[in-house]
């Protein structure tokens, strides 16, 4: 907003902190309801209101949850006391590691001091996401996994990968969103997953069971990336509406691929941000010279925490 003279669309992050305190699994990253500590406005204080709902509701059900594991820890402890088996000393570690999660998440529900991770996003999670509309730059909330307009909802279970669109497949799959709705997401690291024997140059047969590795990856002059991205409208009868979208991807930079993975997101130049979110089908050249003439800054890597 503050680089772009852009509007909040409040109505729709109304809508989703309002379905998300009514039931929905919207996954909401903390740095987002953050936005909303210090309400101005009418709108901004309902949101508030929604957010701590959920999360007064997602206390009660970690404090059950906390007083459940703890009998589960405690009556484990016991048998193991009369005689050690395979059964309790399982059940003690997953009453431990439930223990441990859960007081974890207390503690970030109830934490005002921000932390880099709050704001993170995975696959499924929701981030601000800026767009062109009826010819202003707005800012909504959408799912990082981009459901297609007019497909079925069940592509979230079909295609788990559509959170990145592949540059060798935008007039492909995703032909209904390229050239047609364009939007840009502000980042300033990303992970990948690599694996060990990748990353390390080394066989496969030297590691057990192909070891996962996450790298975090930063551009060594700090500067905040605007990656491109697609993002759809979907809608269906009886059924909320769904804001998402996805990243485009494309071959790595040689920094990335010889840290072991294959893609890499899109950064796009400041300057070509106006005519990536007003593309014109007829004229898809001019999107795809604005993706080949990117941001192209050198990736520092290091084991993510």
């Amino acid at each position: 907003m503050k680089m772009f003279g852009a509007q909040m669309d409040i109505r729709e992050f109304t809508r989703l902190f309002w379905e998300r305190a009514e039931g929905s699994k919207a996954k909401i990253p903390k740095a987002m309801e953050d936005a909303f500590l210090e309400p101005q406005t009418d709108e901004e204080r309902q949101i508030k209101q929604f957010i701590d709902r959920f999360n007064t509701d997602q206390a009660a059900t970690l404090e059950q949850d906390l007083f459940k594991q703890r009998k589960r820890l405690a009556d484990a402890e016991r048998a193991l006391q009369t005689k050690v088996t395979k059964a309790a000393t399982e059940s003690r570690r997953i009453a431990t590691d439930k223990i441990d999660w859960s007081l974890r998440r207390l503690d970030d529900l109830r934490r005002t001091t921000p932390q880099d991770r709050d704001s993170r996003i995975f696959p499924g999670h929701y981030a601000p996401v800026l767009v062109v509309e009826d010819g202003q730059y707005v800012v909504k909330p959408m799912r990082y996994q981009c459901r297609i307009s007019g497909k079925p909802a069940n592509n979230d279970a079909r295609f788990p990968g559509t959170y990145n669109a592949r540059r060798d497949n935008l007039e492909g799959f995703w032909k209904p969103c390229f050239g047609v709705s364009h939007g840009v997401m502000l980042v300033d690291v990303f992970y990948e997953n690599v694996k060990r024997a990748k990353y390390e140059n080394t066989l496969l047969e030297t590691h057990e069971q192909d070891e996962n590795l996450v790298l975090e990856f930063r551009p060594s002059n700090g500067q905040l990336m605007h990656v491109a991205c697609l993002w759809s409208h979907w809608s269906a009868p009886g059924q909320p509406d769904l804001l998402s979208f996805a990243a485009i991807t494309d071959e790595p930079p040689p920094e990335v691929e010889a840290a072991g993975h294959d893609r890499c997101i899109i950064p796009i130049k400041t300057e070509d941000i106006p005519a990536w979110l007003n593309p014109k089908a007829a004229n898809l050249d001019a999107m795809y010279a604005i993706l080949d003439d990117r941001d192209r800054p050198y990736y520092e890597h290091r084991l993510a925490a």
